[in-house]
């Protein structure tokens, strides 16, 4: 099979929660509110996350429990926003974040059941999986007082466990994520240092000062919200469509396959990532899973997530813990993305990213200044193929497997790395009937390419 349904009878996994709690930092904090960028003001949603673990005898799913919270207590002190609150500052329109210590979510739960009843099924979207990283702690009904941040194990009766985050995206990017568990993984050992020194200071993206725009900005689309007292920042969210979940696979023969079909109109270029032959499969699927836009001279944008850490001047440290990202929009005909070569596609993906430059990023920045807009294109392709979770080395070992958890995003797929199996992994969301056509599409699309050269 190509793609990998949700597995009925594992929707429910037979969570019991045990107990909620809040954890601090383990040492006192300076209280001030923490500016947060204007990339930081969009994504106002959480991103959530399950890290499986195998049995191990020295560490008992209990034990670890008691660990990871020591762990998170002292790995707080240099995180401290983590455990602050989100709050709009009505004077000037924008969110920051109280870091008033008001602590982060952290949750004990277990299973009825066996990490081996679901093991080979992990790499399925099961939507069973929510119950492994909840978002909300029903012991705080208000939800200004919802942390930004909950964390959640959950063992499981062979002794195996897992790991949930459920984080506000204002808080990290996928690199900062990464960055922190590595952080929190060496809390937990025993006197071991940080793997590295957060880098917490938004303002090295704050907007120049008269803002300079000096390009157009396609991948965002202007609210021309007012600005000053009372006014509010730009909301990027989605709607409430009953989806369906799928993950298509796509295995090292088929990426080799690809990315020789992509070569016929690049062959200037050595490198060409199995990322852009990937989203140029996706990119081609969406575009002609909606049929109310396909006409041949209608134009289909996708949007690329760009990590800006090595693109502006002087480069941010690679452990910026903010949004240092940039949505990057590349735009071709329905016409194009049917009927020309793929290679072209793959093309604009590699030569889109191109453009970000530190003056384009600072300018990008600067128009978020002016006109409060929010990421404008048809599909969002994210890659987490070089965030490496999985690789994250804790006492009780790495994890066997991690994934995003489903969620209602259907503007926006995630690429990444299968642990199990080392094929690369595409998570979709997307109304019924529109996944039917993406399915046929994908695989076709497949077939081509290993049949076609």
């Amino acid at each position: 099979m190509v793609a990998l349904s949700p597995i009925p009878a594992f929707d429910d996994l037979k969570i019991t929660f045990q107990n909620s709690s809040l954890v601090f930092p383990s040492q006192k904090i300076h209280k001030e509110s923490m500016f947060l960028s204007n990339m930081d003001q969009i994504p106002n949603f959480n991103i959530t996350t399950a890290h499986f673990f195998m049995p191990n005898p020295d560490f008992p799913a209990e034990n670890v429990a008691k660990i990871l919270k020591i762990a998170l207590e002292k790995v707080l002190v240099h995180y401290d926003f983590m455990a602050g609150r989100l709050k709009l500052n009505h004077k000037i329109g924008r969110l920051e974040i109280d870091r008033n210590a008001a602590g982060v979510g952290f949750v004990v739960a277990s299973s009825e059941l066996l990490l081996d009843e679901i093991g080979k099924y992990l790499s399925h979207p099961n939507l069973g999986y929510r119950q492994l990283a909840i978002q909300k702690l029903d012991s705080l009904p208000d939800e200004v007082d919802q942390p930004l941040c909950v964390f959640q194990v959950t063992s499981f009766k062979c002794g195996g466990f897992s790991m949930g985050m459920s984080t506000s995206h204002i808080l990290f990017d996928g690199i900062g994520a990464k960055t922190f568990l590595e952080n929190l993984a060496s809390q937990a050992f025993n006197d071991k240092p940080l793997a590295s020194i957060p880098c917490n200071n938004r303002r090295l993206l704050d907007a120049r000062s008269p803002p300079c725009i000096a390009f157009p900005h396609p991948e965002f689309l202007g609210l021309n919200l007012p600005t000053g007292e009372g006014s509010c920042p730009p909301m990027f969210d989605c709607g409430q469509d009953e989806l369906d979940y799928k993950i298509f696979k796509l295995s090292a023969a088929k990426i080799a396959k690809l990315k020789e079909r992509a070569k016929v109109s690049n062959a200037k270029t050595t490198t060409i990532s199995s990322f852009a032959v990937v989203a140029a499969v996706v990119w081609q699927c969406k575009a002609f899973s909606d049929n109310t836009k396909s006409e041949k001279d209608n134009i289909s944008t996708m949007l690329n997530i760009i990590d800006i850490r090595p693109r502006v001047n002087p480069p941010l440290p690679s452990s910026y813990s903010g949004n240092a990202v940039l949505p990057l929009g590349v735009s071709a005909t329905f016409e194009e993305l049917e009927n020309g070569l793929f290679s072209n596609v793959v093309g604009k993906i590699l030569e889109g990213a191109k453009v970000a430059t530190d003056e384009y990023v600072r300018s990008a920045f600067d128009w978020l200044e002016v006109h409060r807009g929010v990421p404008h294109g048809d599909y969002v392709v994210s890659s987490w193929l070089r965030l490496g979770f999985e690789q994250v080395r804790y006492p009780w070992g790495k994890p066997i497997y991690i994934c995003p958890i489903v969620n209602d995003r259907k503007d926006t797929c995630w690429v990444f790395r299968d642990a199990i199996d080392g094929e690369i992994a595409v998570m979709v969301a997307l109304p019924v009937e529109e996944m039917e056509r993406f399915e046929g599409r994908f695989q076709s699309s497949l077939h081509e390419a290993m049949f076609s050269c």
